[in-house]
């Protein structure tokens, strides 16, 4: 199983991002919305080029500003306290799901279009421990939908990607690049309908995973075969 992080496991918190720059631009010196709008315009670039602190330098120089190495850093804890906050919301329903399904015997895997506020405070989050395999944008160059991620993902897990299941709301194009390489996908609705034009399976809530797995492969296994498969 792999899955998408923001509007998949957890809720995306984008109003709350915005309010975060808006208030680290008071602490570098430059416009809040300004700065707001520039995180917007620079998505791609931080989500597989710039960390934190990166960002800031070169986002407030852009904007006309001078900032202090030590408001850069006040500006960077600012925005992985943020991080921090949205990782450790998922909800305890969201955990029971995981934990069903590696009790099931599945892998799991995580591919997430994210920033370095996101993958620095990962190892900390509930989320976690429950994965096999995370893989961030901003650690390995690559960013959702180029097909090299989810083989990458399908890798690490010792599988082929033909063999994964990929959840995901459908933001960045990732349910046709998902499929795109050979994984069966679901698209999830529970934070966010993102991708209604999306023309496969639908889920309302990730609780609906396991038993629609376990039907999945009732369905596929023999009379009478041993079920310890490997599929993720």
């Amino acid at each position: 199983m792999i899955f998408d992080l923001f509007h998949t496991l957890i809720h995306g918190a984008d109003e709350e991002r915005d309010r975060v720059v808006g208030e680290m631009a008071v602490m570098v010196g430059v416009a809040p919305a300004e700065l707001v709008a520039a995180y917007h315009a620079t998505w791609r670039d931080r989500l597989v080029r710039w960390d934190v602190e990166e960002t800031i330098r070169i986002l407030a120089r852009r904007l006309g500003g001078t900032p202090t190495d030590a408001q850069v850093a006040r500006a960077g804890e600012h925005r992985r306290a943020l991080g921090r906050r949205v990782l450790d919301s998922v909800s305890p329903a969201t955990l029971d799901v995981l934990d069903a399904l590696r009790a099931d015997g599945r892998p799991l895997a995580l591919i997430s279009n994210a920033t370095s506020d996101t993958s620095e405070p990962w190892p900390q989050s509930p989320l976690a421990q429950r994965f096999d395999v995370a893989i961030f944008s901003c650690d390995v160059g690559l960013a959702k939908p180029d097909p090299a991620i989810y083989h990458l993902a399908a890798e690490r897990l010792g599988v082929e990607p033909a063999e994964c299941f990929f959840v995901g709301d459908g933001s960045d194009g990732e349910l046709p690049g998902a499929a795109a390489v050979g994984m069966t996908v679901f698209r999830t609705t529970e934070h966010n309908d993102t991708d209604p034009s999306w023309g496969g399976p639908v889920i309302h809530t990730l609780g609906e995973l396991p038993a629609i797995l376990r039907e999945s492969f009732k369905v596929m296994e023999p009379s009478g075969a041993h079920t310890g498969h490997k599929t993720a």
